[in-house]
């Protein structure tokens, strides 16, 4: 008998079923119903059982790992009992499938969101377009990117429209129409480059004396914004540091990518958690989605046909090879139905292990509380491989009551302190934009400025991990952040 072990040594040879195991255990919730029904689809022995089972469920309360399936055939003589009991054929019921609560509580999935693609061509139908017009309005729209740009060369929309559209036109009345989709929502959707984006915003909002102004800014003197040179923009307009002032904080609050970071052709999808964490006047509740705790029971009819098989003339060659079938088909029902079981035991223990080592962080949601943490002390502390935990770290995620987080999220290296201890990277990013935050915006710190305070502060960390962390953080350099 081959056991479904998932502390692997390198120079064995994993088994099939190892192999399915591993694919179960790192697909996500989202994903399982689907495989589960692929699985039923082949397997006809493997059945969903009844909601309303009212006999005691199937689990496996000891928590060892199943033991696979031996070799299909070999043994004449085989008996009903080793792949059924009575509580099996009833339903498969796991300890995620807590009661009490909703199928939509436990899940609380993301809202689905339509696409950009979806959005934009919704407003293109209300424009009075003819055949024509809109045949290139839709040649446009496909043609923006994600962030909301449209990057190709209007000449060259040009002949794609002639070529894929046998449709000949000019680059003043593609211009034409692209100005008519730069109206649409988002504001900016549709600009060629991030000045024409900006402006595109401005003209959507009412036209006062801080918009106009912003607007010119944008438009002659967008080279001394980006350089911050203030100065000179002033001498230029001829206007105050206060005029000047309110024309910045407007043009810093526009949306440099109206598209959104998504793909304009595919929709976002669900992000269903695989772990819901409440916090129960302090104690930490843990439970799993009920998506992966499934209702799965072998088939009494197969179950029936197999003893009917089992206690016939066993000498019978074409019975024997059907009881053989029927066997392989019990097999394997049974196998997938532990599987599932050994998938939730591994979720649960990872998860658990995960929620004892960050326990502080699940408390408040607090990032300066996150410890520093990687997938050894995870593996060590549920005597699992790593590679394990790394697949389930990499495709789950946790709902807490402060958000949903993967589970890769809790995970960083460290940093030395002074006192000998480690520091998450988190926590260490987290003093940088507290630093950061309350700087003089006249005269910012500098990274070096900045590494000399996280050292004084007991963090050892080089100038290099100071300007990497910033960037990680979308902050810019100091030059960058200087405001009047």
């Amino acid at each position: 008998m081959q056991r479904l072990d998932l502390r692997q040594l390198l120079s064995q040879k994993l088994s099939p079923q190892q192999i399915q195991f591993i694919k179960l255990l790192q697909i996500p919730t989202a994903e399982l119903e689907a495989r589960i029904k692929e699985e039923m689809e082949i397997n006809p022995a493997l059945e969903e059982g009844s909601s309303d089972a009212d006999t005691d469920s199937y689990e496996d309360q000891d928590g060892d790992n199943y033991e696979g399936e031996d070799d299909y055939g070999k043994n004449d003589e085989v008996d009903l009992n080793d792949y059924l009991h009575d509580d099996e054929i009833s339903g498969y019921k796991m300890q995620g499938d807590r009661g009490g609560d909703s199928e939509e509580e436990r899940e609380m999935p993301i809202a689905m969101t339509t696409t950009l693609t979806d959005s934009l061509m919704d407003q293109l139908g209300f424009l009075n377009l003819d055949d024509r017009q809109y045949t290139i309005a839709m040649q446009l729209i496909g043609s923006i990117d994600s962030d909301g740009y449209i990057r190709r060369e209007l000449s060259s929309i040009v002949n794609d429209l002639a070529f894929s559209q046998n449709i000949e036109t000019n680059e003043e009345e593609v211009e034409q129409l692209l100005h008519m989709i730069q109206t649409f929502d988002p504001p900016g959707i549709g600009a060629r480059d991030l000045p024409e984006c900006l402006l595109l915003q401005l003209q959507h909002r009412e036209q006062d004396a801080t918009t106009i102004l912003a607007e010119k800014i944008i438009a002659d003197a967008f080279d001394e914004f980006t350089k911050k040179h203030y100065q000179k923009i002033q001498a230029k307009f001829g206007i105050s540091e206060d005029e000047l002032k309110k024309a910045v904080d407007l043009i810093i609050k526009l949306n440099p990518k109206p598209g959104g970071s998504g793909s304009g052709s595919t929709r976002v999808q669900y992000i269903i958690p695989d772990f819901i964490l409440t916090n129960n006047n302090g104690q930490l509740e843990l439970s799993l989605n009920s998506r992966n705790a499934p209702d799965l029971r072998i088939s009494r009819s197969y179950a029936d046909m197999f003893d009917a098989y089992d206690k016939s003339d066993k000498k019978d060659k074409k019975l024997k090879e059907t009881v053989t079938f029927v066997k392989q088909k019990l097999d394997a029902a049974k196998w997938f139905i532990d599987a599932i079981r050994q998938r939730q035991n591994t979720l649960l223990r990872t998860m658990e292990a995960i929620i004892k080592y960050q326990h502080d962080f699940f408390l408040e949601g607090d990032e300066s509380e996150l410890r520093p943490m990687i997938l050894k002390d995870i593996a060590e502390e549920i005597g699992m491989d790593i590679s394990t935990v790394s697949r389930v770290a990499n495709s789950k995620a946790v709902q807490t009551e402060f958000g949903i987080y993967p589970l890769k999220y809790f995970f960083s290296e460290g940093i030395a302190t002074d006192s000998g201890e480690d520091a998450s990277s988190r926590e260490v990013k987290h003093i940088l934009k507290e630093i950061i935050d309350g700087e003089s915006k006249r005269k910012p710190l500098s990274d070096e400025k900045i590494e000399q305070i996280l050292n004084e502060k007991g963090y050892n960390i080089a100038r290099r991990t100071v300007a990497k962390y910033r960037e990680q953080l979308n902050i810019p350099v100091a030059r960058l952040r200087k405001e009047l």
